[in-house]
């Protein structure tokens, strides 16, 4: 299998996996680049994978299935350009001879899902969508601080060597956040876990971080939700 991040608008990521003959797409916000990668690589699109209703990874979608006929697969309560297969947790998607499991993270939109291939050339898959980031997590649009909690630890229970393939290039900022929170953290590219306060908020240091920004921080979502608020502002 080959994983291609195919860049859009800003800062984007479409993922397009392939296996030299058959390819899938994930979140397609635009139609463009993808096209042009299936025709340099010569694929045949069969399946469009979307995580959340929000345009940037909607947009592409009508005119990609109306050009190659591929099936769409998006989450049940979301509101997808149809027609659609609607998805939640539970569901498996059967494409690529693979088998994605459906995983609800809601959070960043209310129905947000998030797809998730226990073996894909011997290594964990997951594409996330606006859930998860290098050093960071989505911002709560629709979601409650106790629901992006939730799933975010959905996704850290999985194995440590799951390949993560979120939508946006966020990192540096994400960093500089995270070094904030912890600056004695000076490893902090090691591995994900490591580096993304928002997969720790139960340390100390960072319940620490939390109660300094809000001193009635005394749960874990309060504590969550002071950490994703300094993110907005930062």
């Amino acid at each position: 299998m080959y994983l291609i991040p195919i860049p859009a608008f800003t800062d984007n990521y479409l993922w397009l996996l392939h296996d030299g003959e058959y390819a899938l797409v994930v979140d397609p916000g635009e139609a463009a680049p993808v096209q042009q990668a299936l025709a340099q690589h010569g694929l045949q699109l069969t399946s469009i994978l979307v995580t959340h209703h929000h345009a940037d990874h909607t947009g592409g979608v009508a005119a990609l299935r109306d050009a190659t006929g591929a099936q769409v697969y998006g989450p049940a309560s979301e509101s997808i350009p149809a027609p659609f297969t609607p998805l939640k947790e539970g569901a498996t998607v059967h494409t690529l001879g693979l088998d994605f499991q459906v995983l609800d993270v809601p959070g960043h939109t209310a129905g947000h899902i998030a797809f998730y291939a226990p073996d894909v050339d011997g290594q964990p898959l997951l594409f996330c969508g606006d859930t998860l980031f290098s050093g960071g997590c989505g911002r709560l649009f629709e979601g409650t601080p106790a629901q992006m909690l939730a799933s975010l630890d959905k996704l850290a229970a999985l194995p440590g060597a799951t390949r993560v393939c979120c939508t946006h290039e966020a990192t540096l900022g994400n960093l500089r956040l995270a070094l904030a929170a912890e600056p004695d953290k000076a490893d902090l590219i090691a591995q994900e876990l490591r580096i993304n306060p928002f997969l720790r908020t139960r340390q100390a240091s960072l319940v620490a971080a939390a109660r300094r920004l809000d001193a009635s921080a005394d749960d874990d979502i309060a504590i969550f939700a002071a950490l994703r608020q300094w993110k907005n502002q930062f």
